[in-house]
């Protein structure tokens, strides 16, 4: 025994000593919440949210003298990431090494321009992620830009200085550029709008390339009036144009990779458009799937994996062309600068370098025809007046400085959703919605190739009203469980049973929930409602019953095995794992669990 603890207990009977130890234990915890809130406030009072490297000022183009009208930015102000040529100033491209190795600019990118002749004023150069190479917003050399909102979390990136300009009221907009979702996925962590153009659209003359195909230059703003302004000018827009009706689709399976319920946004908006005119009622599609039967060339890039449905296989692969994509451009453009100068680069950046520069590409051609592909297949769905609503991204952001990261799943499923607009050249808007869980939630519209003016016209129409449905959500009660007639019950179970031998996804579930609703205690019923959720793509509902099973029924092997496999289809690789290791403890000869778990092990490995 210490002494510490022997004198403790040899003065145990001492109130007075009891009194110290609590005193001191108490004085500890003070001590720790005192250190956490100082920190808390040194962050947030870092100059200007550490979103710039660089401040300075440079006025608009003269006005036109009366009786013109004043330009449509007159009066506000912007920031531009560290990617614009700005005349007499080195573009830094977020790494020390290049600002060194590389000479001050002889012109004004084209974008800049364009803002300055429409009457903003220009402030600063913003951080951003090294090279273009990242999503999470932090820069080891110049420090990571604070997130607004939560201060202790990343802003997302790469265009995370901008983004938080905006989001901290520095600037009025903010440009950035979006390769694979560094001005989508910012916008979602900060709580602000963010605009990807069509892919083209926009000129990225003065723009340092990361990816030709994928790269476009948008925006960031606080207020949907000020956006609308911004593209318009950007895009040099004509100010008219004859309004036509709207069609907007929910991608539902999209859906099912978010934490966000999807009552809430589906809520949200429904409620928004009833009380507008030109806007149809909401439809529900699975885009895997449409894209899987529209989109051939994708064929060869599903992974070999019999646990996946195609419709998630496709989006997977989509993903996976893009990154690919990227990578081999990547390389075309700084292989050449990145061997010569073997720059100092975060781990991070440095591991996704140096894959894109020594991976070997053999399928480029493919590459180019998917993206073809998706563009039709998006042109096809949307047509002149469809607008699709996707969650922009699907995790919130992680904590600063956290030794993980983004885990391999949580990177997957980001790039799924940044992938439907980066593959196809569709434009997209990031409409925030308030909070959840303390975390800031967005929607994203996307409209096709080139309808860049119908979709900032439908967000500016929509967003007042959306605005005053967001504290209004639908809570959906839960059927409550009843002592119901058991043989009722059994008897909706089999007529269920029966849907589901027929393929007859719906009415099955609609079985089962009405078994449910007479005997709540039943694993059974919540095991067969999970499988006909399964083949309709709902793989969070299936989750949510096959854990409702498991924790009436420890021993259900079926409910372990549907569960695995909804995990798997959410992209939750490890406790799809688990769960199958867990069934292969119930049934060590189990033949579906020990395939999928042994492909899991290599997919995570």
């Amino acid at each position: 025994m210490t002494k510490p603890l022997g004198l403790i207990k040899a003065h145990a009977s001492n109130p007075k000593l009891w009194v110290v130890i609590g005193v001191t234990v108490a004085g500890i915890a003070v001590l720790a919440e005192t250190r956490r809130r100082r920190r808390k406030a040194v962050l947030m009072n870092r100059e200007d949210f550490g979103a710039f490297v660089e401040r300075f000022e440079i006025l608009p183009f003269p006005q036109p003298p009366p009786p013109a009208a004043k330009q449509s930015l007159y009066g506000l102000t912007f920031a531009i990431e560290d990617i614009f040529d700005l005349k007499d100033y080195v573009t830094g491209f977020g790494n020390p090494d290049w600002r060194r190795t590389h000479d001050v600019a002889e012109k004004m990118a084209v974008v800049v321009t364009a803002l300055l002749k429409n009457g903003a004023t220009c402030v600063g150069k913003t951080v951003m992620d090294e090279l273009a190479m990242g999503i999470t917003g932090e820069n080891m050399h110049y420090g990571t830009p604070i997130n607004p909102q939560m201060s202790l979390f990343v802003p997302g990136g790469s265009s995370s200085g901008s983004a938080v300009a905006v989001a901290a009221e520095l600037v009025d907009f903010a440009l950035g550029t979006d390769t694979i979702g560094c001005i989508r996925i910012p916008a979602a962590f900060c709580g602000i709008f963010g605009y990807r153009p069509s892919h083209g659209t926009v000129s990225m003359i003065g723009a340092i390339p990361n990816s030709q195909s994928l790269d476009t230059i948008g925006c960031f703003a606080r207020d949907p009036s000020v956006l609308h302004r911004v593209g318009h000018a950007l895009l040099q827009l004509n100010a008219v144009e004859p309004r036509r009706a709207r069609r907007l689709m929910f991608a539902d399976d999209l859906f099912q990779l978010s934490k966000v319920p999807k009552q809430k946004t589906e809520y949200v908006i429904s409620k928004a458009i009833g009380n507008l005119s030109g806007y149809q009622l909401p439809k529900h599609m699975n885009l895997g799937q449409y894209i899987a039967s529209n989109v051939p060339s994708l064929k060869g890039f599903y992974e070999e994996s019999t646990n996946l449905q195609n419709g998630t296989s496709a989006l997977k692969a989509i993903s996976s062309v893009m990154v690919s994509l990227q990578r081999y451009e990547f390389k075309t453009n700084h292989e050449e600068w990145i061997k010569s100068v073997k720059p100092k680069l975060a781990p991070d950046v440095s591991n996704h370098v140096l894959v894109a520069i020594n991976t070997k590409y053999e399928n480029i051609k493919t590459l180019y025809k998917i993206r073809s592909e998706m563009r039709a297949c998006l042109q096809s769905l949307l047509k002149d007046d469809g607008i699709l609503v996707i969650p922009t991204v699907s995790d919130p952001p992680f904590k600063l400085n956290a030794k993980k990261g983004y885990s391999t799943e949580s990177r997957d499923r980001a790039f799924i959703l940044s992938g439907i607009a980066g593959m196809s050249g569709c434009c997209q808007v990031t409409i925030p919605l308030g909070k959840h869980d303390g975390c800031p939630i967005s929607v994203s519209f996307i409209s096709y190739h080139g309808a860049d003016k119908f979709l900032l016209d439908t967000v500016l129409d929509m967003y007042s009203s959306l605005q005053e449905q967001v504290g209004i959500v639908s809570n959906l009660a839960p059927f409550p469980d009843t002592n119901g007639n058991m043989d009722a019950s059994e008897l909706l179970k089999e007529k269920g049973n029966a849907a589901f031998k027929g393929k007859q996804w719906n009415k099955a579930v609609n079985y089962y929930t009405e078994a449910i609703k007479l005997n709540g205690t039943n694993a059974t019923y919540y095991c067969n409602r999970a499988a006909a959720y399964l083949e309709l793509g709902c793989f969070q509902q299936a989750e949510e019953d096959c854990s409702k099973a498991i924790s009436l029924d420890k021993k259900n092997v079926k409910a372990y095995l549907r569960r695995g496999t909804a995990r798997e289809s959410l992209l939750f690789y490890k406790e799809a794992a688990q769960d199958f290791k867990h069934a292969l403890v119930l049934e060590p000869q189990n033949k579906v669990a020990s395939l999928a778990e042994r492909r899991l092990r290599k997919l995570m490995s």
